[in-house]
């Protein structure tokens, strides 16, 4: 389908593919196998200026753009999505600095992740506090002029190799989900430390560690908006995010159907190409068919979002549910097609399927996003009336 990108935009998503084929695809099993962070890619990437493409202009960007972002990052998760993540990740940090940020912290921080010189990260989850950030363990306390956190934070993509951290601790417990607030703190602040690098199942060249706060001191200017706003924050920095995941889902899918497209046309049964047999072609009608509707609701709710839509929870929601959906589905299909070679990692299907799955889970799992989205239809049908 013709998305009707500007000329801009068409760019953008040029030069992310020629990275993703040039750069990424010949290194992604070898960083799949070593879980090493792909910091020479990254580099060309922050050469390439696409870190600038989400940050404003004001603060050395290109200028805020959820779609630019979108294309960006689904051209990079078609070729590994591990290191798509670790891009996206970074834009996750900065989202709060974005939208909640005073005008000095943006100068302080913005221009650094403009140029990918520095990560950023985004840390809620904790062991017990996922989907319900009223759990949140962590807290912050001020003394003076400095908040001290103490706490721990589980599953932080981009841990330990970010700069600039974007973080969600409780300042009283008493309120609950409203005595959150959201701080900004630097890698190096005496008693923020990392834990171990997590083994995980995909997306194997992005870092996932815990944060650890022992008495780590940070000054009181670090503080987001105000205290209690933390649940904010991090509510509409998902909504901004979510498309982003969407995506990411969008990319490994197309990346997938591609392959099985390619391996139904050179593979031979019974005398004739696979791609003959009508089962098999009406497995890639329907992953085609899923991947541009996936595409479209993407790029939809990225649109939204640049256009200064107001609210776009839902939309975001329904883009992040359906298109890691279909991630799964086709990249299960894909080694379906592909058979006993699908299965070995000679070929690259066997690893989109196991990229895939996170996309179902992290920034709010598909059934948190069912419930936004159903909450957001009731409440629009209630305020119709």
């Amino acid at each position: 389908m013709d998305y009707y990108l500007t000329e801009e935009e068409q760019m953008i998503k040029e030069l992310a593919a020629q990275i993703a084929d040039e750069k990424i695809v010949p290194v992604r099993a070898k960083f799949d196998e070593s879980g090493e962070f792909p910091w020479d890619i990254i580099k060309v990437i922050a050469d390439a200026d696409l870190f600038r493409i989400f940050i404003p202009e004001e603060y050395e960007g290109m200028g805020d753009r959820a779609m630019s972002l979108a294309l960006v990052t689904e051209e990079l998760s078609r070729a590994c999505a591990g290191v798509s993540v670790s891009y996206a990740a970074s834009a996750l940090g900065a989202i709060p600095i974005i939208l909640y940020a005073n005008d000095e912290q943006k100068k302080r921080f913005l221009p650094r992740i403009a140029s990918g010189k520095s990560l950023a990260a985004f840390a809620l989850t904790e062991s017990n506090a996922g989907s319900d950030a009223g759990a949140i363990q962590t807290t912050a306390k001020l003394d003076g002029n400095e908040y001290v956190l103490n706490g721990t934070k589980q599953w932080i993509t981009n841990g330990g190799e970010a700069e600039v951290y974007t973080v969600i601790a409780m300042t009283d417990k008493s309120r609950g989900a409203r005595g959150v607030s959201a701080f900004i703190v630097e890698k190096g602040t005496p008693g923020f430390d990392f834990g171990k690098k997590e083994d995980k199942l995909g997306i194997r060249a992005s870092t996932t560690r815990e944060l650890i706060f022992n008495d780590c001191r940070i000054p009181k200017e670090n503080l987001l908006k105000r205290e209690g706003f933390g649940f904010i924050v991090a509510m509409k920095t998902f909504d901004k995010s979510r498309p982003g995941v969407a995506a990411q889902a969008v990319g490994i899918a197309e990346g997938a159907f591609r392959e099985a497209l390619k391996y139904s046309k050179e593979r031979e049964q019974f005398g004739n190409l696979i791609s003959s047999f009508q089962g098999i072609q009406f497995m890639l009608a329907d992953m085609g068919t899923q991947i541009e509707a996936a595409r479209a609701l993407t790029y939809a709710a990225a649109r939204m979002i640049d256009k200064g839509a107001k609210n776009y929870k839902k939309e975001a929601a329904m883009a992040k549910l359906f298109a890691s959906d279909v991630a799964m589905k086709v990249t299960v299909d894909a080694v379906q097609i592909l058979g006993g070679y699908g299965y070995m990692k000679e070929y690259p299907v066997e690893k989109m399927m196991r990229d895939a799955k996170i996309t179902q889970i992290y920034e709010g799992t598909n059934q948190i996003q069912r419930l936004v989205i159903a909450s957001e239809l009731i409440r629009e049908t209630v305020s119709k009336k």
